[in-house]
């Protein structure tokens, strides 16, 4: 074997391990979505995420890919190549076309699966599959023809090297548009507007499913090479490991800063929000950037959702501040650290410009895209469950199951499940 096929054999198999891992993230989601919901809804929360991947692998094969590398009009989307036809020609990703589509694809599914846990436990499922078809063929892929395939963003210089803005603003901003539709769960907010918390009924399998998503990350953002035979990944896993533990510790001393104590919770949304703000600048900056980096996802967190509460705006498992305020920040970081383009490292501010740029534009495009397809979806499918239903839990309201049967009251209702502050009080 020559070592050119050595080293395409090599690229090809790392580009997939990749894909794999990022595949293994939709069950990280699953996790972190279902622990920090109630036990009534489990079952519909982990439906939605194997399901929305579904939708979105067929969506993206079909349309999505098209859209996003090919033949570009204008910068703006792709026209060629649907269904994986002709006029694919010009994506030379170098490694085998297939096996570039199956690392899109798990890309795909991540920005549709970020919808889910913002509008869990009131949103009809129907609808929230047919958004997810909507995001995967168009919206998303969109997004990514302007960065990654040849649009107007990626020619003026904008740099999203796995995402920040491009997967995880993409679905957060859909989600801010979606909960802000579809409304507050009943009893999240008083009369008198103030907060009232509901507490997840798993802190266990929401820890699970942030282990597994800091595991996948690794795939994200080195896979991201496409490249095995690629020395910087040694760079990029090392970065992404810095921003997730110095968003989870920055996020934790918060809490404790503010809240009084170090909050589970905090500390585990803290972790995510720092591997989706390094997300966009791992193989661009130092490690002691990507600290600092993490550290601005973990510190964003507690202001974010607060700001969203202040807006009466229900956010069930976080993902707004994650993934879209940690994206943005992460996404902006790169003009600010980029090791040769970035302000603080003597570069100039024109690449700082550029991506405050794109982070506008792909927050106003996904808006008004977003609410479009909300529009429709509620118009034909309904968007929210009836107050019946979002009461008895979407598992037997949408599904005629219960993930905890032996917790059944009278066969109807799942009985409640007591928050961790009650189960201290009262064995205090």
């Amino acid at each position: 074997m020559s070592a050119d096929s050595l080293a395409a054999a090599i690229n090809t198999v790392w580009t997939m391990v990749a894909a794999f891992l990022v595949f293994i993230m939709q069950a990280g989601f699953a996790m972190v979505e279902a622990g920090f919901t109630r036990a009534k809804n489990a079952g519909n929360i982990v439906l939605k995420n194997l399901m929305d991947f579904s939708v979105a692998s067929i969506a993206y094969w079909a349309v999505g890919f098209a859209v996003m590398f090919g033949a570009s009009a204008a910068g703006v989307l792709g026209t060629s190549g649907f269904f994986l036809g002709g006029g694919l020609d010009h994506v030379d990703p170098g490694v085998p076309l297939l096996a570039f589509v199956m690392f899109q694809t798990v890309f795909a599914g991540t920005a549709a699966t970020i919808v889910s846990g913002a509008m869990a436990e009131r949103t009809r499922f129907t609808a929230y599959l047919a958004f997810s078809a909507i995001l995967s063929a168009l919206i998303y892929p969109i997004v990514g023809h302007w960065v990654w395939g040849g649009g107007w963003l990626g020619s003026l210089g904008m740099l999203d090297f796995a995402g920040s803005t491009v997967v995880h603003s993409v679905g957060a901003w859909a989600a801010l548009v979606g909960i802000a539709l579809v409304g507050p769960r009943a009893g999240r907010f008083g009369p008198n507007g103030q907060v009232r918390p509901i507490p997840g009924h798993n802190l266990i399998l929401a820890a699970l499913g942030v282990f597994i998503l800091w595991f996948g990350w690794f795939g994200f953002n080195a896979g991201s090479t496409l490249a095995g035979t690629d020395a910087n990944i040694g760079r990029i896993a090392l970065t992404t490991n810095l921003a997730a533990a110095s968003g989870a510790a920055t996020a934790l001393f918060l809490s404790r800063l503010v809240n009084g104590h170090p909050g589970v919770a905090e500390a585990l949304n803290g972790a995510l929000a720092g591997l989706v703000a390094i997300t966009a600048g791992c193989a661009f900056v130092s490690p002691a950037a990507a600290v600092l980096i993490g550290a601005g996802g973990g510190l964003l967190l507690l202001p974010g959702s607060r700001l969203l509460e202040r807006l009466h705006l229900d956010d069930a498992v976080g993902a707004v501040p994650v993934h879209g305020i940690a994206g943005a920040w992460g996404t902006l970081a790169v003009g600010l650290f980029h090791e040769e383009l970035g302000l603080f490292t003597g570069g100039g501010a024109g690449l700082l410009a550029v991506q405050a740029l794109g982070v506008a534009a792909v927050f106003l495009f996904v808006g008004v895209t977003s609410w479009l397809a909300f529009l429709v979806c509620r118009a034909l499918l309904g968007l929210r469950v009836s107050p019946d239903e979002e009461a008895r839990g979407l598992d037997l309201g949408e599904h005629g199951v219960s993930a905890y049967p032996e917790f059944a009251v009278n066969n109807h209702e799942p009985a409640s499940v007591p928050s961790p502050a009650s189960v201290e009080a009262a064995g205090s």
